[in-house]
């Protein structure tokens, strides 16, 4: 079983449907969050960091952050959506950047810098759809587990 470093859970401010996770150092990233977000793609890959695209426009996400020795095990749960990626991190740490925010208070500390796998698997997208479309804002609607590990 592989073992788990750390793990934290957050919450993120979403707007316009979209969050992204950014190499801490910002003079690291060539294109950072919000330039070339693409409408529509769930997980999207750029260089030293990665976009999410939300079911939901406005609202407060859960995101769980764990961080591990090796690749973990694949979770049982029912994804609506899910993928994977390759996250390069010059610091060691990772921040939250949101539409409206830009970077959010959150950091992640990966524990050293190097390259890294990167695992989404997110629930209810189309339950904060409605609720964001008839009620208003959603807080913890829409959930995310994000999985880290050292890329062998």
């Amino acid at each position: 079983m592989p073992e788990l470093l750390h793990q934290e859970l957050l919450d993120v401010e979403v707007a316009f449907r979209g969050f992204g996770f950014q190499e801490s150092d910002d003079s690291a990233v060539p294109v950072p969050f919000g330039d070339g977000y693409e409408w529509g793609v769930f997980l999207q890959e750029h260089e030293r960091r990665f976009d999410l695209f939300s079911g939901g426009h406005t609202h407060t996400a859960s995101v769980q952050v764990r961080v591990w020795a090796s690749e973990p095990p694949a979770t049982e749960s029912e994804w609506e959506e899910r993928g994977e990626v390759d996250f390069e991190s010059t610091t060691g740490d990772v921040a939250v950047w949101t539409m409206t925010l830009g970077r959010s208070d959150h950091l992640i500390r990966l524990g050293r810098p190097g390259w890294w796998r990167v695992r989404v698997g997110c629930t209810g997208r189309d339950e904060v759809a409605r609720v964001t479309q008839t009620e208003g804002v959603a807080y913890g609607v829409e959930k995310y587990v994000i999985d880290f590990w050292p890329k062998a």
